[in-house]
């Protein structure tokens, strides 16, 4: 499993966090993802060998966010 901590700017509240960990928790390949508001980051796990990393950024981007 490949862990990553993503810095995502836009998110200010809880609706964030859930649009966040659920669209990118529905993710094949995706075990964990947990949203720090307060940090503005965004932890993910994953399997690298299902899932690309570009692909858990655009999942984010898609929602409105920026990842950095």
């Amino acid at each position: 499993m490949e862990k990553v901590k993503l810095n995502v700017q836009g998110m200010s509240c809880n609706h964030c966090v859930n649009s966040i960990e659920g669209s990118v928790g529905k993710i094949d390949g995706v075990s964990n993802v947990k949203v720090d508001l307060g940090a503005g980051s965004v932890f993910v796990e994953f399997d690298k060998e299902v899932v690309t990393l570009d692909k858990i950024k655009e999942t984010i981007d898609d929602q409105g966010y920026e990842v950095q």
